[in-house]
């Protein structure tokens, strides 16, 4: 069994979450103008469209691997060679049975959501994607092992690179939709060796029965959760998708992109890190207590006064961008996708601890109740208020999540308010100082200067009521990444 201690752990940790946010910060910078610039120069049916097939790709990536992946991450033992390729030669059969099916189903899709042929060359584009993809499980399995994000990252650094500048120079250049289909075939090329590079693996087959059906076997609560997973959000989606007109449902496309954006610059690198390194330490309850409290304050501190800012300020953004008033309608679902936002920033940590230290099955429970709850309130919703209704119910199911607390608590005993109460305030605070100065907000200038002063109100507020946590955890990290050195 691999030997790591608490100390070790929080220094990879640490680091590695700092590697992944801050070695990535250029593209991350790269990806908020990228989606900007989709929605300057794209109408909201063409974002329909990419809704729509990059939700039937990721509801095929769900198959990929039936949960090997994460099973390989979450054991303790050292996986063998033989194990690795048994879990490959799986995921290569599934992945090309996948595609071959999606590519001869591929004109009932068109039929069903209504997207021209330039949305089935973006699908085209996916399944070829998904087979570079899938050669890259191993080595990126490997690398989370070792808690390796240093090396992970570089990867991540150049595909997120080629693809937001592709998205930027062929939306500019007036490609519509072929911009999605470009962009996604340049970020798949350019990935697949620069992985291989930075982390070899002796690439083979296996197929050892005994050894597949025990994989298999232990992989079933993760297949479980996946399969819950894709029934509760992704094949919803495209239920959305087929009854609902294109340009609705780019609408409810813009809402959860841009709502979605700090879980995907800050909470996915924090997961990404703890996942393993719950896994690691699931031995030493203290150190999960510590990890899981300190993961808390991170996404809260960074996740809370983004949301607040989506909610105060997407109305005047709206008003004063040029070209941005054909998104006036998505506001209401903009604001309601924030709030889920702010729910699933601290509460899916909690779902991801369980999985990490083995206890998949509590998952599973509390996923089938989820996705009642999200098909049932959405069918609803839409019936009764439209495309906003999606938007609502989705605020609502993640709400709802919070009821997993207890559950966590019986295994790993920390203080779930403690590390985000403080942020909750400063937020709260920053939200009330934007509504008051908000009717002096005529222009770019004075809505620069209100979300500079908003930001600051945040950062003072904190400090005030949290000054030695804060300075506590600065000296904790600065100590960690000169130790890393």
């Amino acid at each position: 069994m691999e030997d790591f201690d608490l100390q070790m752990v929080a220094k990879r940790s640490v680091s590695g979450i700092f590697a992944l946010v801050s070695r990535t910060f250029f593209v991350q910078v790269l990806t908020v103008i990228s989606n900007f610039v989709l929605t300057i120069y794209l109408q909201p049916s063409m974002f329909g469209i990419f809704f729509i097939v990059s939700t039937i790709n990721i509801f095929l990536s769900y198959f990929q691997d039936i949960g090997l992946a994460a099973l390989i991450v979450q054991k303790k033992e050292q996986p063998t060679v033989e194990e690795l390729r048994t879990t490959f030669t799986i995921q290569q059969v599934l992945v090309l049975t996948i595609v071959i099916v999606a590519f001869l189903l591929s004109p009932v899709f068109v039929h069903i959501f209504h997207f021209s042929r330039d949305g089935l060359y973006v699908l085209y584009a996916y399944l070829f994607s998904f087979i570079l993809s899938s050669l890259k499980t191993i080595p990126t399995v490997l690398l989370e092992r070792r808690l390796d994000f240093h090396k992970l990252v570089i990867p991540q650094l150049a595909e997120g690179l080629v693809y937001s500048l592709s998205l930027i120079i062929f939306a500019v250049l007036g490609f519509g939709v072929n911009t999605f289909t470009i962009a996604i075939l340049l970020r798949s090329i350019v990935g697949l060796p620069i992985i291989y590079y930075v982390q070899p693996w002796s690439i083979g087959f296996a197929w050892n029965k005994k050894l597949i059906k025990e994989l298999i076997s232990f992989g079933s609560p993760f297949q479980g959760n996946s399969l819950l997973a894709l029934l509760k959000d992704d094949l919803l989606n495209l239920y959305i998708a087929s009854v609902l007109p294109l340009t609705q449902v780019g609408y409810i496309g813009f809402g959860q992109k841009w709502a979605a954006m700090p879980l995907r610059l800050v909470m996915d690198n924090v997961i990404k890190v703890t996942f393993p390194s719950y896994s690691r330490m699931q031995h030493d309850k203290e150190a999960l207590r510590t990890l899981v409290e300190k993961s808390l304050f991170l996404i809260a501190f960074f996740i809370f006064p983004v949301v607040a800012g989506f909610i105060v300020f997407s109305k005047p953004l709206v008003e004063l961008l040029p070209r941005y008033d054909k998104w006036e309608p998505a506001i209401l679902a903009l604001l309601f996708f924030s709030m889920n936002t702010l729910f699933a920033s601290i509460t899916v940590p909690l779902t991801n601890l369980l999985n990490a230290i083995g206890k998949v099955k509590i998952v599973l429970k509390y996923m089938v109740l989820w996705t009642l709850l999200n098909w049932g309130l959405t069918v609803l919703f839409i019936k009764l208020f439209g495309f906003n209704g999606v938007a609502a119910a989705s605020f609502l199911v993640a709400a709802s999540v919070i009821v997993v607390l207890p559950q966590v608590k019986k295994y790993v005993q920390f203080s779930f308010f403690g590390p985000i109460w403080k942020q909750f305030i400063a937020s709260a605070g920053m939200t009330l100082t934007a509504f008051i100065i908000g009717h002096w907000i005529t222009s770019f200038i004075t809505l620069a200067c209100a979300m500079l002063f908003s930001g600051m109100v945040y950062i003072g507020i904190l400090f005030l009521i949290s000054k030695q946590e804060m300075m506590h955890i600065y000296r904790f990290v600065l100590i960690t990444l000169r130790k890393d050195r």
